[in-house]
């Protein structure tokens, strides 16, 4: 059986925890360890392959994160945009054999009980193996208005609900054959593309199309003219809601989607401490809470202190603090919408930023100037690049820079410095067996990040 891992979605729910170029999949919550890797440990004893469906962008943090929990090698189908989970599964379906069994998951999920998880997978599988289209409902345990529901009699789906208000959702708790729709399914990938092509002939072509043209089955790139020619739809939207092969395994698993602050907040929340403490980042202060309860809180670099409050989400982070009452946190994608309209870099991109060659933390930014670190893996380089309206310092902390400008190469050694103009073609590169650690400085009339001119990239984000 071969595990497709959808690593889609940007977590709007959790800003500023999750930004888009670290996702909430991504983020270590957990033991130190993100969901995206709960996830393929927990999958691979079940499972011979992985494949994982991922963004472009997201690829190489995938694939750091993949190597720290040592689980082998994994199959990559990378997106340049996202066209939601029909396609997704389609694409990756069309790279392996249709008699292939796959076991679709998300990649942000959380499981408690293994035991429950594996005895359900099972019990699909065998399902599967008939031809059949297997989707996963978990019992409901509170009436959850952000989930859609399936209703099922047995293995018998009788019908795909949408997200309800709060009266229906109580009334299906009550009726008992209710489940909430987890967005896991496993099928044979040639039965699942059949009833594709079926009941959504314009996407299954079109992502045959896009399929077509990759070169390599195991690093497939789709096209990004390619992907914007496939609609947008769900799999429930475009097949499992139509299909009469659907079945369902009911699960009770200790599952989360963990989709909002309030769920995570059920999960931290013990029965020793009045406050639920999200994992804070190294030698942060822990939070003072005097006649508080109740509430969510994650420090970041600066000491967090409550004082008669109850009920409360504080999340802190270096450059952005959420503030919100319990039960109002599916209202923080609002705030993301509001940052977006202002284009701020917010949504984005976190202080302390992942690429594919290292990490770089803003330090400070002001008008006309910015101040970074960059950390540079040892046999990694930066893409070959221009700037229209900034010139940068860099200056050389620790291990041995090789600098390239306007075709010159020459070494940066610890406590040198050089200078970058405007407009100069430049490229860094760490040749060494550690890491390169400096300090870049920013001047200009405009730093931000998008003003970046790639005319070579080892990475393939030219």
């Amino acid at each position: 059986m071969i595990n497709i891992i959808l690593c889609g979605g940007s977590g709007t729910r959790l800003w500023p925890l999750s930004r888009t170029t670290l996702p909430k999949q991504f983020v270590r919550l957990f033991n130190g360890q993100s969901l995206f890797q709960d996830t393929v440990l927990r999958n691979k004893p079940l499972c011979s392959q992985t494949m994982i469906v991922s963004n472009i962008e997201h690829y190489f943090l995938a694939m750091d994160q993949l190597e720290q929990v040592s689980t082998g090698s994994a199959r990559f189908l990378l997106e340049p945009i996202g066209r939601n989970t029909a396609p997704a599964i389609a694409l990756a379906c069309m790279a392996l054999d249709e008699d292939d069994l796959v076991f679709v998951t998300t990649s942000d999920h959380r499981v408690k009980d293994h035991a429950a998880y594996k005895q359900a997978v099972l019990a699909a599988k065998a399902l599967a193996e008939q031809n059949n289209l297997v989707t996963f409902g978990i019992k409901p345990t509170y009436p959850e208005t952000g989930f859609g529901y399936i209703e099922a009699s047995g293995n018998e789906v009788l019908s795909f609900k949408e997200k309800p208000d709060a009266v229906k959702a109580k009334a299906y708790i009550e009726q008992g054959n209710y489940f909430w729709n987890s967005g896991m399914f496993c099928f044979k990938a040639g039965v699942f593309l059949a009833e594709l092509e079926k009941y959504a002939p314009d996407i299954h072509q079109a992502c045959l199309q896009a399929i077509v043209k990759t070169e390599s089955k195991q690093e497939i790139r789709i096209d990004l003219a390619a992907m914007q020619a496939i609609p947008e739809d769900s799999i429930d939207y475009a097949v499992m809601e139509k299909s009469d092969k659907v079945k369902m395994v009911a699960c009770d698993m200790g599952w989360s989607d963990l989709g909002s602050f309030d769920a995570l907040f059920d999960e931290f929340k013990t029965n020793t401490t009045d406050n639920a403490i999200l994992p804070r980042l190294l030698n942060s202060p822990e939070p003072i809470c005097i006649d508080s309860t109740n509430n969510l809180i994650m420090t970041g670099d600066r000491q967090i202190a409550l004082v008669g409050v109850d009920d409360l989400l504080v999340i802190d982070t270096s450059d952005a603090l959420l503030i919100s009452k319990k039960g109002s946190s599916q209202h923080v994608k609002e705030v993301v919408m509001q940052l977006k309209a202002n284009h701020s870099e917010l949504t984005e991109i976190h202080r302390l930023a992942h690429r594919p060659w290292g990490t770089y933390e803003v330090l400070q930014k002001a008008e006309h100037y910015k101040v970074k670190r960059l950390v540079v893996k040892p046999g990694s380089k930066l893409s070959l690049q221009k700037h229209f309206h900034r010139n940068e310092h860099w200056i050389v902390v620790s291990g041995t820079a090789t600098v390239n400008v306007d075709g010159q190469t020459f070494l940066v050694r610890p406590n040198e410095s050089t200078y970058i103009q405007m407009g100069q073609l430049h490229r860094l590169e760490n040749q060494g067996k550690i890491d390169l650690i400096m300090i870049e400085v920013q001047v200009g009339e405009y730093t931000g990040e998008d003003d970046i001119v790639r005319v070579e990239d080892f990475y393939q984000r030219c």
